[in-house]
């Protein structure tokens, strides 16, 4: 396994792979690797023969007040675990090489309505961010496939409608959640809670779980369902950002017509703001 950290070093063994007729795939990370982005890079490893992982930290995403100079980098400790998986190639460039005029003056890419509202919301900028790095990871790396994970729900659903309009030819592939035992998804923000926050994390998923449930057992009072969730996690000490209940394919408010929901929550816990969601079948 190679690390490169300039677009020329990526674009040349990415032609290299292409030569010998492999099928490259691409994992978009931000470091600070835990189980579940492994998981995103033994499916491309499952699907293509060339494994490409990215980490930046892209700045472009953050907005003014979240924590882009706190959020871990862990270089050294990522090249093992990917070493260990099997990846073939980490691209870990700096801001300067893929933002070289800074960001105030570098062409973004937006993409309307599904990213409005949920975290887009409560992040304004954060999926023009997301959208813009990812669209430039596909073309710096022009892979076959792209995995992403199904925890940043709205995340996967911005890059698969971006992919489509644009008609890029990059198979986007969602994985599934990971979790640990006491039902928690994986996320490089969990190392910042204490370990009483830790204790009372899983309260989250919990409560999307009891909202599910609620519209299986044929409730349509989705408003009362989800102001029940809200009260319960206040009371156990969160601070919901958003607590939601939409249509798991178009992000928009369920109706006749939708076959799968999807709640989908973010919450602080003291400072730290996790993401979670759950898809289930509509009665």
């Amino acid at each position: 396994m190679n690390t490169v950290h300039s677009i020329a070093q990526v674009r040349a063994a990415v032609t290299r792979a292409r030569q010998e007729g492999k099928r490259v795939g691409l994992v978009p990370t931000m470091g600070n690797l835990h189980a579940g982005h492994i998981a995103l890079v033994r499916t491309a490893l499952a699907r293509g023969d060339f494994v490409v992982v990215s980490i930046f930290v892209n700045p472009m995403q953050f907005g003014p007040h979240e924590d882009l100079d706190s959020y871990p980098r862990t270089l050294a400790e990522d090249q093992a675990k990917l070493l260990d998986a099997g990846a073939h190639l980490v691209f870990a460039p700096n801001a300067k090489e893929m933002y070289p005029d800074g960001l105030d003056g570098h062409t973004r890419v937006s993409v309307p309505v599904v990213s409005e509202g949920l975290c887009g919301g409560s992040r304004p900028g954060h999926f023009d961010g997301v959208a813009t790095v990812v669209s430039k990871l596909f073309n710096i790396v022009q892979p076959d496939l792209a995995v992403f994970g199904e925890k940043d729900y709205q995340q996967l659903a911005v890059i698969r409608k971006m992919t489509q309009d644009l008609s890029l030819p990059v198979h986007i592939i969602g994985e599934p959640t990971c979790r640990a035992e006491d039902g928690l998804a994986l996320s490089s923000r969990n190392g910042y809670l204490t370990p009483e926050q830790r204790e009372l994390a899983p309260t989250l998923f919990q409560q999307l779980q009891q909202i599910a449930a609620a519209v299986q057992g044929g409730r349509s009072d989705y408003a009362a369902i989800i102001e029940t969730a809200r009260q319960h996690l206040v009371a156990a000490g969160f601070q919901p950002d958003y607590l939601d209940l939409r249509d798991a394919d178009t992000l928009t408010t369920i109706g006749p017509d939708s076959k799968t929901g999807v709640a989908l929550a973010a919450v602080f816990l003291g400072k730290t703001r996790l993401i979670d969601n759950l898809r289930f079948k509509l009665a």
